[in-house]
């Protein structure tokens, strides 16, 4: 592959919901760009991007995939990103290291919700942004719809730059309302040719709405139109690359990724109409925040993916936001605060590797084998070390309990999890503290399905995944006093202690009061401290179901001893004993914990969402509307929300989000408390 500059470059990542076509979109750019010598398919399996056996198998995009062509003397850095929630992570990171988005949607559906949750992502990073309306050849196709709703949607930044010539099988061009040229698939080709008399009057309209809409974006440009002057091809593209830089206009295009057609325009518009890697990017250097020209001799690199290549080991793919990497040369993470060698640098075309002696500002690359590097580090020069933001990954939203099939495979479970969480860090792995289970986090149910796939492909062990266990607690309602005597005699020094406590409840929130209320040496005093021990051990222990006890005082106020068999251990065990039996008479109850979740959703699904909740012992507190959606704020049992992720996604047809946090402790009901009781019990008889 030739060397480009920086103003050459092009990154693109290609977003939108599933199934609208963006990885036949990559195949039909790669090959008509002549990256390819064939166009893969989805029902084949051998298409650049979806490589991954998960990929294949299910027909759907896992991870992003970076592929690469050249076009127009320019190089165009594809980033196919998969369309389903589970894997935003993958476009979140994607999106860190592109200078523009390039929507993918459908001619023959409604706006999905993967189109506008990409495109808040891209909005959000201020990226340029554009949009390419595929499946014209199928049937129930409408470009005017889809650009009608696009407009009421998006507003009237929202401009074709190109229009269909025919729909479903009289599909067969576009119209380039750039330089007002008909383009039409012949076989494997493209012809270029005059407007058809029936669309020249509407494509000399919208020619003009375009111009109109990417003058304003040079003052001189915008002067010469007014006073009548027509403008060049050139200064229109011109224009229009500075409009959508400045997210001015949002150029919409459209085509058949399956026929090829509208393709070539469309890389035309990659070409002119993006914006190149050569704006200032912003580090911290020193802990103060910087910007550093692209074309300086700061060499930098952000590391935005990390993969397991079966053959290479661990492979990071970076974009170089300054200077240059080169091959086989030191440079220093300076996240880690480590010295890395980089061997031989490549340039990545779906799973293939293409070797390259060094990566400039802008371009994107990769690096196998480093030791300490992992997404979101630094690689730069030591002597002249800055730091670039990490990327900002969504927060997981379905958590379950692992349960490794083998019983001795725990260990190699937690490892291949572990490992596994470097590639992808939506997931996460951690062991809780209240019930001991291992606790697997994602996106969702698909994801975590995925995660227990590759962990047995790649790892040999398999899981199960169960809802987590609920961290309940004990507590007691009312007062009672108990008193023990342990008393043990079998020949030598024996064991004796007794006491008398009083259990009392706590306010909830309150915690554990130990009152020592012994008057007149009844229990002496270096015996105290064994007897608040015996209670501590056992409230952690729990009595009526295992669970650790919780805002309760305990008053020793009486007890015996014997000057020689009395012992710190024989009053520990008396005071467990005795408050294990004055736990039973104190009306104990189950706590449960309380989220405070705030769940967001579009109108029309406020019923569906309320109802659901309302079924899950919650309590609503309120709504407020925020940008077009409801907020609805509710306190809601832990023990019903394990799966409320998935249900979510399914009622609101992926558009409503939800966060949660515990909130409180409350008790449990009765009816409930009891079913709980047994099932921990029979578990631990097992």
């Amino acid at each position: 592959m030739k060397k480009y500059e920086t103003s050459q470059i092009r990154n693109v990542a290609i977003i939108g919901h599933g199934g609208v076509g963006k990885t036949l979109l990559t195949e039909a750019i790669l090959y008509h760009a002549g990256a390819t010598k064939r166009k893969g398919t989805i029902t084949d399996g051998n298409t650049v991007s979806d490589f991954d056996p998960e990929e294949i198998k299910r027909s759907i995009s896992i991870s992003t995939a970076l592929a690469t062509c050249e076009w127009k003397n320019t190089k165009i850095n594809l980033l196919d990103t998969p369309g389903f929630f589970d894997f935003v992570g993958e476009v979140v990171a994607a999106l860190h290291v592109v200078e523009g988005t390039l929507s993918v949607i459908s001619a023959t559906d409604q706006l999905p919700v993967g189109f506008f949750t990409t495109w808040e992502i891209a909005e959000d990073k201020n990226l340029a942004r554009t949009i390419f309306v595929n499946k014209m050849d199928k049937e129930n196709a409408s470009f005017e719809k889809v650009y009608a709703e696009l407009r009421d949607k998006l507003g009237t930044k929202v401009v074709p730059i190109n229009v269909p010539i025919g729909s479903f099988t009289d599909f067969k061009g576009v119209v380039d309302l750039v330089n007002m040229k008909a383009y039409y698939a012949k076989g494997e080709e493209v012809e270029e040719a005059e407007i058809p008399d029936e669309l020249q009057e509407e494509a000399e309209r919208l020619h003009s709405e375009l111009v109109e809409a990417v003058v304003v974006a040079d003052d001189d440009v915008l002067t010469r139109y007014l006073e009548g002057e027509e403008l060049s091809e050139d200064e229109i593209k011109r224009c229009l690359r500075l409009a959508a830089a400045t997210k001015e206009v949002f150029p919409v295009a459209c085509g058949s990724a399956e026929l090829g057609i509208g393709i070539q325009p469309l890389m035309n518009m990659l070409v002119y109409g993006m914006p190149a890697p050569t704006l200032p990017v912003k580090a911290l250097k020193d802990n103060k925040e910087i910007e550093i020209d692209p074309a300086s001799d700061t060499n930098a690199a952000l590391v935005f993916k990390t993969l397991a290549d079966p053959y290479v080991g661990k492979i990071n793919l970076f974009k170089v936001c300054s200077g240059s990497l080169k091959s086989d040369t030191q440079y220093y993470n300076s996240k880690k605060n480590e010295t890395e060698r980089l061997g031989q640098l490549f340039y990545m075309q779906g799973k293939e590797q293409i070797s390259t002696d060094e990566i400039v500002a802008g371009d994107i690359g990769g690096v196998a084998k480093l030791q300490y590097t992992a997404t979101s580090d630094t690689l730069c020069n030591k002597d002249n070390a800055v730091v670039f933001s990490p990327i900002d990954f969504p927060k997981p939203v379905l958590t379950l309990a692992v349960y490794p099939k083998g019983k001795s495979d725990t260990d190699k479970v937690a490892g291949g999890l572990q490992r596994l969480s470097e590639e992808d860090p939506t997931i996460s792995i951690e062991q809780s503290k209240e019930t001991n289970e291992f606790l697997l986090s994602g996106m969702g149910d698909l994801h975590l399905e995925i995660i227990s796939s590759r962990l047995k492909k790649k790892f040999g062990v398999e899981m199960e995944l169960r809802d987590p266990k609920v961290p309940y607690r004990e507590t007691i309602k009312g007062s009672t006093k108990v008193e023990y005597k342990h008393k043990k005699q079998s020949g030598g020094r024996g064991q004796y202690g007794h006491v008398l406590l009083e259990l009392s409840p706590m306010p909830l929130g309150e915690g554990f009061v130990f009152e020592d209320n012994i008057f007149g040496g009844a229990v002496p005093r270096q015996y105290i401290p064994a007897v608040e021990k015996g209670v501590r051990e056992t409230m952690v222990e729990g009595v009526m179901a295992g669970y650790p006890v919780v805002d309760i005082k305990v008053s020793l106020y009486d007890g015996s001893y014997h000057d020689v068999d009395s012992s710190e251990m024989a009053f520990k065990l008396a005071a467990s004993m005795a408050f294990k039996k004055g736990f039973v008479d104190a009306k104990p109850i189950l706590l449960e914990p309380i989220m405070s979740v705030e769940v967001v959703v579009p109108d029309e699904y406020m019923g569906d969402v309320m109802g659901t909740l309302n079924k899950k012992r919650g309590k609503i507190l309120g709504m407020e509307p925020v940008e077009g959606k409801q907020v609805v704020k509710a306190l809601v049992p832990m023990s019903e929300m394990f799966r409320f992720a998935i249900e979510l996604r399914a009622m609101t047809q992926g558009w409503g989000t939800f966060t949660s946090t515990i909130d409180h402790y409350e008790e449990l009901p009765a009816q409930i408390a009891e079913k709980v009781i047994q099932e921990s019990n029979a578990e631990d008889s097992n």
